[in-house]
C-alpha cells in the first residue's frame, strides 16, 4: 500500500492511499494503476505527476483482474520487475 501526493492537470494537490496493482506506458507517459480508496475505484496516476510517496505498512492485496480496463487484451502485456 502507498500513500501517495499527486498533482493533476491544473497542478491541484491531493494525497490517495493506494493498492498498486500494474503500470501503463505509452510513447509520451507512464501510468500507475491503482485502486485508490478515496475514489473507491481504479485511477490511472500519471507517474510524473506523483510528487511524493510513503510505503505503508499494510500490504495491498487487490489484483487487476480482465475486465477491469477499458483497453483490448491485444495491446496489454504483462511486465515483470523480477
Amino acid at each position: 500500500m502507498l500513500r501517495i501526493r499527486y498533482a493533476d492537470r491544473v497542478g491541484a494537490q491531493s494525497e490517495r492511499d493506494v493498492e498498486p496493482v500494474g503500470y501503463l506506458g505509452n510513447p509520451r507517459h507512464w501510468y500507475l494503476l491503482a485502486w485508490c480508496r478515496l475514489r473507491d475505484g481504479l485511477r490511472a496516476f500519471r507517474t510524473d505527476r506523483i510528487t511524493a510517496v510513503t510505503a505503508l505498512p499494510e500490504v495491498a492485496v487487490r489484483e487487476l483482474r480482465p475486465g477491469d480496463l477499458d483497453i483490448p487484451d491485444t495491446v496489454v502485456r504483462r511486465l515483470s520487475l523480477v
